[in-house]
């Protein structure tokens, strides 16, 4: 399981890239989130809804994107409601964040059930956590990161990006967040978006090695020109403007847009 210290750290992009290296091998993979909150979203061949990032991923595996690969997708339609889509498909319309919370372990109920149908038919899953692990006021009843992988005893890598600083701060404050069990879990760390000389960042690595116990797997460099779907209207903050004048599209930025990637 790709669990991350903050959104946007890069764990979708991560788990595409591992499914499709694992896909190249021959290993039988399949991806797995098993909730999301996106407005972005995609439709399966039976017409349910998923996470975009688990329908990426699906291609990346060389499959057709499935409901059991995003079991549970938030689609949030106020500041404190969202719709709730299980398996595919739309089971309340507008859930206040309070109401969800007693939700929850229905919806663990969903996931769990999808994470049995794909155990049986993939040999490995690679699964993709959601936010943060170390949220402290949402660990009761969580599904989407410690709570999914401690019930099914699944080891965690935990990744963070580098680009935007505090890279040590984020890893070893993550760690010392989570309970002695959940720490455990974690069997190290990958630091994504360098750039620069991976020199000067080796004895930042070695610290982190010997302050945590915990490996750093690998360090993932800064991809330029790496354009793939977004999930979420975080990324419209931080899009070039095109140099073209051909044409002049506007669009309005509302505070809750869905599907703006048509826009690109």
């Amino acid at each position: 399981m790709i669990q991350g210290t903050t959104s946007d750290a890069g764990k979708s992009v991560l788990v595409a890239a591992l499914c499709r290296i694992f896909h190249r091998r021959g290993l039988n993979v399949v991806p797995f989130k098993p909730q999301n909150m996106a407005l972005n979203s995609a439709v399966t061949p039976e017409g349910g809804e998923i996470g975009r990032a688990q329908a990426v991923q699906a291609q990346a595996a060389g499959l057709e994107p499935h409901t059991d690969m995003n079991p549970v997708l938030l689609k949030p339609n106020t500041d404190i409601g969202c719709q709730i889509i299980v398996h595919g498909q739309p089971v309340r319309d507008n859930l206040e964040a309070w109401d969800y919370h007693h939700y929850k372990p229905k919806a663990m109920e969903a996931v769990l059930t999808s994470h049995r149908r794909l155990a049986n038919q993939y040999d490995f899953i690679l699964v993709e956590g959601a936010g943060s692990p170390a949220e402290i006021n949402l660990r009761d009843k969580d599904i989407a990161n410690m709570g999914f992988a401690e019930a099914v005893d699944c080891p965690v890598l935990l990744i963070a990006d580098i680009d935007r600083g505090g890279v040590f701060a984020h890893l070893a404050g993550t760690l010392a967040l989570l309970s002695e069990t959940e720490q455990e879990r974690i069997k190290g760390f990958v630091i994504n978006r360098f750039r620069g000389d991976i020199t000067l960042l080796q004895p930042g690595v070695d610290w982190l090695e010997s302050y945590c116990g915990k490996p750093v797997f690998g360090v993932v460099p800064y991809l330029n020109g790496l354009h793939l779907e977004s999930e979420d209207s975080l990324i419209l903050d931080q899009r070039t403007p095109s140099t073209a004048r051909i044409l002049r599209v506007v669009v309005p930025v509302l505070p809750r847009i869905s599907n703006h990637t048509d826009l690109d």
